[in-house]
C-alpha cells in the first residue's frame, strides 16, 4: 500500500475480491450466448466504442484503444466488409475520414445485447427466488452508485 491509499477494511476487500471475480465470470458468460466467433475482440471493441462514443477518426480511435492507428484501420476495414461500420469525409478536415456505425452495425450490437439479457433472465428466474433477486436489484443500485461517485 502506498502512503496516498487509506486502509480497507476486511469486508471491503473481499467484497472487491468477489465483485470482481463474479463480474470477469459474468462476462465471459455472456459473450458466449452471443459470440459464436463473428467478430475478433479487437472488431468487437472498436465497434462497442463506435456505438458508444459516436463517430471517430481512426487515429482517434488508435489512441482511444491504445493501439497502433494501422491496427484500427485493418479492424475498421473488417467492419466495413461486414457493413458494420461506415467512412466519411470530416466536414472539418477533408483530409480525414470519420467512421460510424450503420443500421446494421447497431442491429448487430442490439441483437448481442438482447441475447445476453435473454439468457441472464431466464438464469435469473431459474436459479433465484423472487427475493434474491429484489436483493440483487438493491446490490445493483449500490454498485452503480459507487462507479458514478
Amino acid at each position: 500500500m502506498n502512503e496516498t491509499e487509506q486502509p480497507v477494511s476486511e469486508t471491503a476487500a473481499s467484497a472487491a475480491h468477489e465483485i470482481r471475480v463474479v463480474y470477469s465470470r459474468l462476462r465471459r458468460r455472456l459473450r458466449e450466448t452471443y459470440d459464436r466467433g463473428e467478430l475478433t475482440p479487437s472488431q468487437t471493441s472498436v465497434l462497442s466504442r463506435l456505438d458508444k462514443d459516436g463517430e471517430a477518426s481512426v487515429v482517434n480511435l488508435a489512441a482511444a484503444e491504445g493501439v497502433r492507428h494501422q491496427s484500427v484501420a485493418s479492424t475498421v476495414g473488417a467492419l466495413v466488409e461486414r457493413g458494420l461500420v461506415s467512412r466519411r469525409p470530416d466536414p472539418e478536415d477533408g483530409r480525414r475520414q470519420l467512421v460510424y456505425v450503420t443500421d446494421g452495425g447497431h442491429n448487430f450490437l442490439e441483437d448481442r445485447r438482447r441475447a445476453g439479457e435473454g439468457w441472464l433472465a431466464r438464469a435469473l428466474e431459474e436459479h433465484c427466488t423472487e427475493e434474491e433477486r429484489r436483493d440483487l436489484l438493491a446490490a445493483m443500485t449500490v454498485l452503480e452508485r459507487i462507479v458514478r461517485s
